[in-house]
């Protein structure tokens, strides 16, 4: 559309929409909003197409109009991203899961125990178990294996040393039976 030809708005929508979709695209709008942002100039255009002054050049006037659409959208985009941004941070939970390398060093770690405890006499081994990881009071494993107080805590101290040295072996010197 030129200077002095009248301008119907679906003419000048369907004639200028690509070269405004350039326009906002070259002025650094976001791919992802260009459509809504081309839309919105036209908008704009339809409201004020009876006050533009035909005699004039139609690209510099839609220039304008982008420009200050894009401003205005960078304005109130920059404002509603904060905005959201804090929103999000306050009602997103934060996540306690451990991370990977967390899991990778637990299963490490359960893989070494699990190697110390198979280095356990049984008897030693029932007993730490009952205690250290099933949290058991040493009366009750003694009532419960029928054996003497004094015996059940004998094997859970052997047991402990036991476990120690066994963690602190390294592995390929592990004595094999």
């Amino acid at each position: 559309m030129t200077a002095g030809e009248p301008a119907d708005f679906p003419t000048l929508y369907r004639s200028e929409f690509a070269y405004v979709w350039k326009t906002l695209r070259r002025l650094g709008a976001p791919v992802r909003d260009l459509e809504d942002l081309a839309h919105e100039l036209f908008v704009v255009v339809h409201r004020h197409l009876r006050d533009y002054d035909r005699t004039r050049p139609l690209r510099p006037w839609l220039f304008g109009i982008a420009v200050r659409v894009l401003s205005d959208y960078r304005r109130t985009f920059r404002n509603s991203r904060e905005l959201l941004d804090r929103r999000a941070a306050a009602a997103e939970p934060i996540d306690a899961a451990p991370g990977q390398d967390e899991r990778l060093g637990e299963a490490q770690a359960r893989a070494l125990l699990m190697r110390a405890l198979d280095e356990l006499p049984f008897e030693r081994r029932v007993v730490l178990v009952m205690h250290d990881l099933d949290g058991v009071a040493v009366p009750e494993i003694a009532a419960a294996l029928d054996i003497p107080l004094n015996t059940a805590y004998s094997r859970l101290r052997l047991a402990r040393v036991d476990l120690t040295a066994a963690v602190r072996r390294p592995r390929g010197s592990q004595e094999r039976g």
